[in-house]
């Protein structure tokens, strides 16, 4: 593995900087100048554009360095991980995109607070804002991997730069902003992607040189990772599809519940070939540096390019920093503002505007503070698709099984799951159980027992009615 000159490494710095200076101003022309702008881009964004986004979402900074990284410990397997985003989107459309667009609601929240009420809305927000939060810390530390490596830069120093510039991209260009330039971030990411693989290939002479040589189960459909913790991987990324915000966002902002499901049908066509391409990059990675950390499974193929071509796959992975953090931020923002701040508040649209704006500085700083306490990314990113997966769960079961529709029920299950799944987590799996399955159970066993339990309350109050207007 080579080292790039002074020279070289300012090439790289320019080519980046030109592409970051240019995607601000194009941000800020593009800039959302009202609420509905910033939230929902006035439901007025095409289907082609929102699928794009949809397929940011899930192959981001944590996807593209995370998956990478679980292929060269665990086998082109990996690619799993981001195939059950591929799967889910169409399942998404078919079952939930309707009903949710049809609600007129733009959090996941809001959607299920129609049968459950204003508490069951402020739990998923809380719970969602918490997965969400942790969600861009794997950003920030998958983004500082790629930066780290190219500017020769420090992790906390490379975070901080993926902070600040990615703040400005979603505090100033909102939802309509941030549809167009993501547009152009993905692009310059899915054409990075493919480089890396090619440039992969090429450097092992192909992939039968790595099926010769490696272990068997690096080319198996489950590789070292196993049966069960793959089939968690698509149950949690599946049903986190169902309810992470910046999806529900993303289709309340298509012109119609027709054009939403067009736009998981363009989602899936992009996740496939690129999924692909990143589990056969991290393990070129192993077989060509066997004893490397594996947290640089995709940048490390940079340092053997020319500075041109370094240059732009270094700014395709910046697009994917930025396009990652940008978006789930939005997503927090929205929460805090549409579940709390406008119901409490009542502002008026220029003040909930200018609110949501100081709050996009805090949000897009904040998972800072534990960028340097993540070591395996995918593993955080599947913890927080678990925690979003119980609300899923929860959902689901508002919109199909209406006889469970106690709100007591509900919010004890959501809670419930938040915690248990986290503690499992924190313990590490115990008796190897994956926390996807945790989060899975959980909220629809206490939903259950809810059920089971006679609501004492409510039957108290009715006899009272009926004793009194019989007085």
């Amino acid at each position: 593995m080579k080292e790039f000159s002074s020279s070289d490494t300012l090439i790289i710095i320019g080519i980046v900087l030109a592409y970051i200076l240019f995607t601000t101003w194009l941000t800020y022309r593009l800039r959302s100048k009202t609420s509905g702008d910033f939230m929902e881009g006035s439901r007025a964004m095409p289907a082609f554009i929102v699928g794009v986004l949809l397929m940011s979402e899930y192959i981001g900074a944590k996807s593209t360095i995370g998956t990478a990284q679980a292929a060269f410990e665990g086998g082109f397997a990996a690619s799993w991980s981001i195939l059950g985003a591929a799967i889910g989107f169409p399942i998404f459309g078919l079952l939930l995109v309707k009903r949710i667009y049809n609600t007129g609601k733009i959090t996941i929240s809001g959607a299920i607070a129609e049968k459950y009420g204003n508490t069951t809305k402020n739990i998923i927000s809380i719970i969602m804002i918490y997965a969400l939060l942790l969600v861009n810390v794997g950003n920030y530390v998958s983004g500082a991997a790629a930066i780290s490596t190219v500017l020769k830069v420090n992790l906390p120093v490379a975070a901080f730069i993926t902070a600040v510039v990615s703040t400005f991209y979603f505090a100033f260009g909102g939802m309509k902003g941030m549809a167009w330039v993501t547009m152009l971030h993905s692009a310059i990411k899915y054409i990075g992607v493919l480089v890396i693989s090619g440039i992969a290939l090429h450097m092992t002479g192909g992939v039968m040189p790595m099926v010769k040589e490696m272990p068997d189960f690096y080319w198996t459909w489950d590789g070292s990772i196993g049966a069960s913790t793959i089939f968690a991987w698509l149950i949690g990324t599946i049903g986190s599809i169902f309810c992470t915000q910046f999806v529900i966002q993303a289709i309340s902002s298509t012109k119609s519940a027709e054009s939403a499901k067009r736009a998981t049908w363009v989602a899936f066509f992009f996740c496939v070939p690129i999924a692909l391409a990143i589990g056969m990059i991290g393990v070129a990675a192993k077989f060509l540096h066997p004893d490397m950390n594996s947290l640089y499974a995709l940048p490390v193929f940079i340092q053997d390019m020319n500075p041109w071509l370094a240059g732009l796959v270094t700014t395709s992975l910046v697009a994917s920093i930025f396009v990652s953090v940008s978006t789930v931020a939005l997503a927090i923002a929205s929460l805090i503002v549409k579940d709390f701040y406008v119901p409490y508040r009542n502002p008026t649209p220029e003040r909930e505007f200018k609110m949501t704006r100081w709050l996009s500085l805090l949000i897009g700083f904040l998972p800072l503070i534990f960028v340097l306490q993540v070591p395996e990314v995918l593993k955080l990113s599947f913890f927080t698709r678990a925690i979003r997966l119980s609300i899923s769960v929860v959902a689901v079961m508002a919109f199909y099984l209406p006889f469970f529709k106690s709100a007591r029920g509900a919010n004890a299950g959501l809670i419930g799951a938040c915690v248990v799944t986290s503690v499992w987590y924190v313990l590490g799996d115990p008796f190897g159980i994956n926390n996807m399955y945790i989060a899975l159970v959980t909220p629809a066993i206490i939903m259950v027992i809810d059920r089971l339990i006679p609501q004492r309350a409510v039957k108290s109050k009715n006899a009272q009615i009926i004793q009194k207007s019989g007085a």
